[in-house]
């Protein structure tokens, strides 16, 4: 037996995290997929006539053990793996490819579920979900196409698990290593110590170590006076998973074979068959408006830079002097800010008075109940009432064992139907320090991924497969990019933004200045989303054959966004939203968010902004939701009308 074989018993179905050992998940896995098969066996065997309850609500039910095993075991896996890890994971994954075709492909099972016939609306939107994904997964195809789809599933599994442990390996070993500290000017003195404590964390013992974060873009950029050593991390950076080049030109080949089966043109438009914005061409449009303006406000802010430095500037140099132009255009830089955003005092007194404010939580530290990290803490939440709603666990710095990037995991999904209140965790990549300083895009980070928090704990479904963020993916970004506007609120600004050692609030005029340069450098950060977006795009419609290098290369060129000085905020190699984490082909969706996301935030200056009636309206008719209603359907009843692009046009300066 092992912890996963009954429901914990710890506060909110908490994961029991101190009983886990590695040991336990392979057995766990093994039996869970057992049961689950053999669970799903009776349901597609049963004498008795289809309905809602035998068939679709017999399905949510079942796969209990496999679920619990599968949460705790992939989220490890991205926030604290290791060598063990890793293999179970190669093994694993493949295992549950073919695991999820054995149901999907049950023609049983299929054929009960197109048998039932249901009045209730709210049973119909789930049993058309379950309809449509089997539909997807390929249920009606004949018994040789079947076969080929198991076999490219399971493949393609594998390849994802190898890319993403390939990466996270050459991320950790292609840190720049710094001996003599006087190529650190330039950077603040708390950062130069925590480069030097990492350095002796691996073992580099009078070293300087500059770890590598997920994006080209590495946060050091901003402040290194040396442009050698600017070079030297930009080319760590983007050097990163030559060893994928084959196998993600292999997955995208497997996908566009996929998408065929089952009767698409390729494996966009499979994608886009499910997400709100419905087809190909809707996206290609909206793309379309986006690049000339944002290509243009660019190579303005290019001829701004070079003028200011004297020279053509390159990709490295693009961060440095867009810091010494915004200094000296707005008074402000990144260095004078972090003294005033130290971690605790932005979550607790950002953050989460936030959402105290706007929604009526209160949180309380549960310091007994224990994380899967030593890092990770925990707090319980409750609803203004004093009911209680969930937990929160926050695991925010970074790591050699975390993949890069930030993101909210479910422990425990909120279900009527079972009985269960959400458990969910954030997870960040910030250096650890004695104090924790943070840069603003940090800050906004915090902020982004609490929404994603929210959506989760909010959650008020009966079903399980519409639980929390288990929307659609070019909505799921929606609800934690409105969450950041709470960031530069100015009252909860002025609650959180206080010198960590004198506990002064931020002048009012450098948060004057802060407000006044938020439009600054929005052609590069745009074009930088775009090109990563387009390559996105152009390897899930256009790829056919050839080498990865060339392919990219072509697909900037075609869509023109090919600026030397602003390379894509993630190049193909290291792309791992598209090619480990269900982003493919899905890339755009932060931005077709953005669209609603910048469309709220109007609703809400128009509203009285930081209200307790304004929470409630978009907790009720939105947050609370998740997956059981039209998305688009509650954005309406939300606003009251279809988005419009003009806010984000306007907010990023595109007009």
């Amino acid at each position: 037996m092992t912890p996963f074989h009954s429901p914990s018993s710890l506060p909110y179905r908490l994961p029991p995290f101190r009983e886990i050992r590695e040991e336990h998940y392979a057995p766990a896995f093994e039996q869970g997929m057992a049961e689950h098969l053999a669970e799903v066996e009776a349901i597609a065997a049963s004498p008795e006539p289809p309905t809602f309850e035998n068939t679709v609500e017999a399905l949510e039910l079942s796969g209990q053990l496999l679920d619990r095993v599968s949460t705790v075991f992939f989220n490890q896996a991205s926030s604290d793996t290791t060598p063990g890890i890793q293999a179970i994971q190669q093994t694993v994954t493949p295992q549950l490819a073919k695991h999820s075709d054995a149901i999907h492909l049950n023609a049983r099972l299929y054929a009960r579920l197109k048998a039932i016939q249901t009045g209730d609306p709210a049973e119909q939107w789930l049993l058309d979900r379950y309809r449509t994904d089997f539909v997807r997964a390929g249920a009606e195809l004949d018994d040789a196409q079947q076969a080929r789809l198991r076999a490219i599933n399971e493949e393609l599994s594998s390849l994802a698990t190898t890319f993403q442990q390939t990466l996270l390996s050459d991320t950790n070993e292609r840190a720049v290593v710094v001996e003599d500290v006087a190529e650190l000017d330039g950077l603040a003195p708390d950062t130069v110590q925590g480069l030097r404590e990492t350095a002796t964390e691996r073992g580099l013992d009078g070293k300087y170590l500059i770890t590598l974060v997920l994006p080209t873009g590495q946060p050091t950029l901003d402040s290194l006076t040396d442009r050698a050593l600017r070079e030297r991390v930009h080319r760590a950076s983007t050097g990163r998973g030559a060893a994928n080049a084959e196998l993600i030109t292999r997955i995208a080949t497997l996908r566009r074979e996929r998408a065929g089966l089952l009767g698409y043109r390729d494996h966009a438009a499979y994608v886009l068959a499910d997400q709100t914005a419905g087809a190909t061409g809707a996206v290609t449009e909206m793309l379309d408006k986006l690049v000339t303006p944002a290509v243009a406000n660019a190579r303005r802010e290019q001829e701004a830079l070079e003028a200011d430095a004297g020279f053509p500037i390159e990709a490295w140099d693009w961060s440095f002097y867009a810091e010494r132009v915004r200094k000296a255009r707005y008074s402000i830089d990144s260095a004078q800010m972090r003294p005033y955003f130290e971690l605790d005092r932005v979550l607790h007194d950002g953050v989460f008075y936030a959402a105290t404010r706007l929604y009526g939580l209160r949180f309380e530290a549960r310091p007994e109940l224990a994380g899967y990290h030593p890092d990770v803490r925990v707090w319980e939440v409750f609803n203004e009432d004093g009911s209680p709603l969930g937990l929160f666990l926050g695991d925010f710095h970074a790591r050699a064992s975390k993949r890069g990037g930030a993101w909210m995991n479910s422990l425990v999904k909120q279900s009527a139907l079972e009985g269960a209140r959400p458990v969910v965790v954030n997870n960040l990549n910030i250096v650890k320090g004695e104090p924790t300083l943070m840069t603003f895009e940090e800050v906004n980070t915090m902020f982004h991924e609490f929404g994603h928090a929210l959506h989760g704990l909010f959650s008020d479904v009966r079903h399980p497969r519409f639980s929390g963020t288990a929307v659609p993916r070019d909505f799921v970004e929606y609800p934690s990019q409105v969450n950041e506007m709470w960031a530069t609120h100015p009252e909860i600004l002025a609650n959180y933004a206080k010198h960590h050692e004198t506990g002064e609030p931020m002048p009012r005029e450098l948060v004057d200045r802060m407000m006044e340069a938020q439009k600054f450098n929005q052609g590069f950060a745009t074009v930088e989303y775009l090109a990563a977006t387009l390559l996105d795009w152009a390897w899930h419609t256009d790829y056919a054959e050839g080498d990865a290098e060339t392919f990219e290369a072509a697909a900037l060129g075609r869509a023109g966004v090919d600026l030397p000085a602003v390379p894509p905020r993630y190049r193909s190699n290291y792309f791992a939203h598209i090619w480990a984490s269900g982003y493919s082909a899905g890339y755009y969706s932060y931005i077709w968010s953005e669209v609603l996301d910048a469309d709220t935030v109007e609703w809400f200056t128009e509203n009285g902004g930081l209200l307790r009636e304004n929470g409630d309206r978009f907790r009720r008719e939105l947050l609370s939701k998740g997956g059981s209603v039209d998305p688009m359907d509650a954005f309406r009843s939300f606003r009251g009308r279809d988005p419009r692009i003009e806010p984000l046009l306007e907010r990023r300066g595109l007009q």
